[in-house]
């Protein structure tokens, strides 16, 4: 099998992953909040207390006297055809509501992934090469305490230091123009990639010891090749498939985490959309948003298994030897 073919029917196998996922998980989605307990309508109406003739009009008009798997069927065929419906909470369309809402969370996941890349892989690699030494000792405490901290914890800390008491950073809002909304998401970004930046620096420091244990890094160093060049072309390069693929898959779902970093710093983004919608029970914005996340994740994880090889030529020459 030639390599373009070979890649061809990677791709296409890969499609029909992600499109069995997402199906799965929108009938998850849409089974989980239609079949809870109650009545949707009673929901919708909750504080007040409309007659029965009030509410079967609503069931009727939000099609919650259909059978179940028709309404799933019309709600799924809307969704392809980029109709999530109505927000019952903002009386919008609920696709115009997350898009109101989507750069927010894309700069804050933007700006805690080039932190995470930086810090967590730079980090990580000094803690390998400078092994047992008192600072690979000292950032393998600080990797155990962020790991271990919580991002609401982390978000409440650096509001407290170093916005409220030193002043430096806006604790709350998105700014307004692209210098200011840059200056309004550092603290959020840092309370945000703290964890996901303790995660990518074990598993650098990980993969960086275990490529400067292989046999072809001690020929080199042994023959004269500078430390130097030895790191960059033959320990770093060769550690970057699993470092790149567990860094892309903590970024995929830091959307799920922005909702606690969004609404401690009263950002208006999609992770505090779904805290709001959960909340006041829209469940269009709900599935919406969960699919959202979902796709993001899968689409994520199909790349980083196509460009894998491209990553590491090894696992192609594994796959093509096989």
């Amino acid at each position: 099998m030639s390599v373009a073919a070979a890649l061809a029917r990677r791709v296409l196998r890969r499609l029909a992953g992600m499109a069995a996922t997402l199906l799965v998980t929108s009938f998850l989605v849409f089974s989980s909040l239609h079949l809870a307990p109650g009545d949707p309508a009673a929901f919708l109406v909750r504080g007040r207390s409309p007659s029965a003739e009030q509410l079967a009009a609503i069931r009727q008009q939000y099609g919650f006297d259909e059978p179940f798997l028709l309404r799933y069927r019309n709600w799924l065929e809307g969704v392809l055809h980029g109709d999530f419906g109505r927000s019952h909470l903002f009386h919008q369309d609920v696709a115009t509501v997350i898009w109101s809402r989507l750069p927010t969370s894309l700069l804050l996941v933007g700006v805690s992934a080039l932190m995470i890349a930086v810090v967590g892989i730079g980090a990580g690699t000094v803690g390998a090469l400078r092994k047992g030494t008192r600072t690979d000792r000292t950032l393998m405490l600080l990797v155990t305490v962020g790991a271990a901290a919580p991002a609401f914890a982390v978000a409440l800390l650096l509001r407290s230091v170093l916005g409220v008491r030193l002043g430096w950073f806006p604790t709350i809002g998105n700014g307004s123009g692209v210098l200011d909304s840059l200056h309004h998401v550092v603290l959020p970004a840092a309370a945000l990639s703290v964890t996901f930046t303790a995660l990518v620096t074990r598993v650098t420091r990980s993969a960086m010891l275990d490529e400067l244990r292989r046999e072809h890094v001690e020929v080199a160093l042994s023959r004269g090749t500078p430390r130097r060049t030895v790191i960059r072309r033959h320990v770093l390069r060769n550690a970057l498939g699993p470092i790149v693929t567990v860094s892309a898959l903590l970024v995929s779902g830091m959307l799920v985490s922005t909702a606690i970093v969004e609404t401690a710093f009263g950002m208006s983004g999609v992770g505090s959309l779904l805290v709001q919608s959960v909340d006041q029970l829209d469940f269009q914005v709900v599935q919406a948003v969960v699919l959202l996340v979902v796709a993001a994740f899968v689409v994520v994880n199909a790349l980083v298994d196509l460009l894998h090889p491209l990553i590491d030529p090894r696992v192609a020459a594994g796959g093509s030897a096989r």
